[in-house]
């Protein structure tokens, strides 16, 4: 499958670099998977579009502040993003010693061998270079979970542009990340669950709609174009997933009650198929996710999903395609465009809407 078949034009000024003004103001694209019109609403209006036994999931992942500063010993700058790992998840308090992949930025690559200075005493050895971009670097001096907490950043996808002292790098912190993150692990937020308010939340519970959680850690790899000719021969970066058994317990009461399982974000389709038998049976269990969506794929669990905008040829755009039609869902970009809506991370959302009733 030619991977040019997922590009379309974007004005940059459709890119957005600040969220909404509220999480749930953020507009709504409505696009029937029974082929009806488009309709264009606010987030807020996501009660009203589900109804009362349908079964919402959410991402609990957590964003962690994973970009750091470095510097060489001769005073050059170097930029450090940490990909996933799972040092920050009760670690013992005396690690200070640890290793982790990484992406480097710098003027001049460091080789490995080269030690660079970060904050608070804390040194970084380069190990290996992999040749992509990416590195192994042995951390000393600072837990990781300190080091970061104290010294981190907010990981922003390189298209949301920020300069030193941006005023709104103090909304970043809260706004690129969900009310509900939990589980800290992601160097990503799993966007479409940025719109989402407790009081939002809260109205779709008084209507009869309930909710589960799974949790995957968001890698930059998923947000990435795919590089590769043919899409076939692109592979995801594996993402470390949990799905409870409440949530596999959830699936199967909606799927017999004939209820709608409800997808907020690809990382949950993801979770929830890659867990999923051909009758469309949730397994619990937790590990690394590889699952890459297509066009021709079977849908065995989600009817519906909602997602924000996505960038050209990415693996996000195929799935999203693979569940509304290629075309039909680069023409509801064409239209958003035209509409003035908002892409990617702090842009506007759509949701694939499944019909009344879920199909036998």
């Amino acid at each position: 499958m030619d991977v040019r078949l997922f590009d379309y034009p974007l004005p940059p000024e459709r890119i957005a670099q600040e969220p909404a003004a509220h999480r749930d103001s953020a507009r709504l694209l409505l696009l029937p998977r029974d082929h009806g019109p488009l309709r264009h609403h606010v987030f807020k209006d996501l009660p009203d579009l589900l109804k009362a036994g349908d079964l919402l999931v959410l991402n609990d992942t957590r964003v962690v502040p994973a970009r750091l500063q470095g510097r060489r010993p001769s005073g050059g700058q170097v930029e450090i993003f940490l990909l996933p790992g799972t040092e920050e998840q009760g670690e013992a308090p005396a690690v200070k010693q640890w290793e982790r992949d990484c992406f480097l930025r710098a003027s001049r690559r460091p080789r490995p061998g080269e030690s660079l200075l970060l904050p608070a005493g804390a040194t970084a050895r380069v190990l290996v270079d992999h040749g992509d971009g990416r590195a192994r670097l042995l951390f000393t001096g600072q837990p990781p979970a300190r080091l970061l907490a104290e010294h981190g950043s907010v990981p922003l996808p390189p298209y949301i542009k920020r300069k030193a002292g941006d005023p709104r790098a103090a909304q970043d912190k809260v706004r690129y990340q969900t009310v509900f993150a939990r589980r800290e692990g992601a160097v990503a937020a799993p966007t479409a669950g940025l719109h989402f308010t407790q009081a939002l939340l809260d109205r779709l519970d008084a209507g009869g709609v309930e909710t589960a959680w799974v949790t995957l850690h968001v890698g930059p790899g998923t947000f990435q174009p795919v590089t590769a000719p043919h899409a076939e021969d692109h592979r995801l970066d594996p993402e470390q997933f949990v799905l409870p058994p409440a949530t596999a317990a959830a699936v199967a009461a909606t799927r017999a009650r004939g209820g709608r399982v409800i997808a907020c974000g690809t990382t949950v389709v993801r979770t929830l198929e890659s867990r999923s038998n051909p009758e469309g049976v949730v397994s619990p269990g937790a590990g690394l996710c590889e699952l890459f969506i297509l066009p021709g794929y079977r849908f065995k669990v989600v009817d519906g999903l909602l997602t924000n905008f996505h960038l050209p040829c990415s693996s996000l755009l195929m799935l999203v395609s693979a569940m509304g039609g290629r075309e039909r869902v680069l023409d509801s970009y064409r239209e958003a465009i035209a509409a003035g809506y908002r892409f990617y991370s702090y842009g506007d959302a759509m949701f694939m809407a499944p019909p009344p009733t879920r199909a036998a």
